[in-house]
């Protein structure tokens, strides 16, 4: 077990402990979710209308990385795994999963940046260090700063399938390690370039339009923007009971017109 996954599979269960906890002598049923840092907020959201409709329902969401949430979930540490990336052949067993929705990932630059947009060959060297100065892509003469999210991420991973093409992202890219922190760090620096969630967009980055196309709901839905990924909902077996009850309110009219509204295209 690496560290990482260590102190967050940790965290978890102080959570879960927690929460339990305070709990005692309620009549609550508990679902635990856990995992994307990117899918977080919008499950926070379900979560939250979900339990105003079900009093008897408590729903703990919980960060951590689409890895962790995957592991977490085929350990039944908690009752649903979230996952901004697809499941490697390697972490299906056993495991189903749920498209909640479709999001983008955003090429994100300083406001004060006179870059528009980039093409998917000079993002890969971007990141890769091949191209290392602005001046190469029609921005200023100043020293790129690359952001990257941490190993287990689903939207680092998401992006190297998409982008590099298995070629290593360069060495001194500097680590971040939820997409709100990328998003803080490219607003803070002027030279900084980083991937976030289209849910996170924000008027104080700015988005790059990639091959030409600008991300937004719209070129998601028809497919013209294509650094898009799943949103996942995931579960060891198939659910029963009160997990499998908030997942299909989830995949419903109510719970998809949530998703929309927190920028995430709907599966339905």
């Amino acid at each position: 077990m690496n560290l990482k996954y260590g102190i967050g599979l940790l965290i978890i269960l102080i959570i879960i402990i927690a929460a339990y906890t305070t709990g005692t002598g309620s009549n609550y049923e508990r679902i635990e979710i856990g995992g994307s840092t990117s899918v977080q907020p919008v499950a926070e959201k379900l979560a939250e209308k979900y339990m105003e409709e079900h009093p008897n329902v408590r729903v703990d969401v919980m960060g951590g990385g689409s890895g962790l949430g995957i592991r977490s979930v085929s350990q039944d540490i908690i009752a649903i795994g979230s996952s901004s990336k697809e499941l490697k052949a390697s972490e299906k067993d056993g495991l189903v999963t749920y498209p909640i929705g479709k999001e983008g990932i955003v090429i994100a630059v300083n406001v004060a940046n006179p870059v528009n947009g980039l093409t998917k060959s000079q993002l890969k060297d971007i990141f890769s260090g091949n191209i290392t100065n602005w001046k190469q892509v029609g921005g200023p003469d100043a020293e790129i700063n690359v952001i990257i999210r941490e190993d287990g991420s689903g939207t680092r991973s998401a992006f190297e399938d998409m982008v590099m093409n298995k070629t290593e992202v360069r060495s001194d890219a500097i680590v971040q390690t939820s997409t709100e922190s990328i998003k803080v760090a490219v607003k803070q620096d002027p030279y900084a370039i980083g991937y976030i969630s289209l849910a996170h967009m924000s008027s104080d980055v700015k988005a790059l339009k990639v091959d030409g196309v600008y991300p937004s709901i719209e070129t998601i839905k028809d497919g013209t923007y294509q650094l898009q990924r799943p949103f996942l909902f995931i579960t060891n077996g198939e659910p029963e009971g009160t997990v499998k009850e908030f997942i299909d309110w989830c995949l419903g009219p109510e719970g998809q017109e949530i998703v929309e509204e927190e920028n995430i295209v709907p599966v339905s």
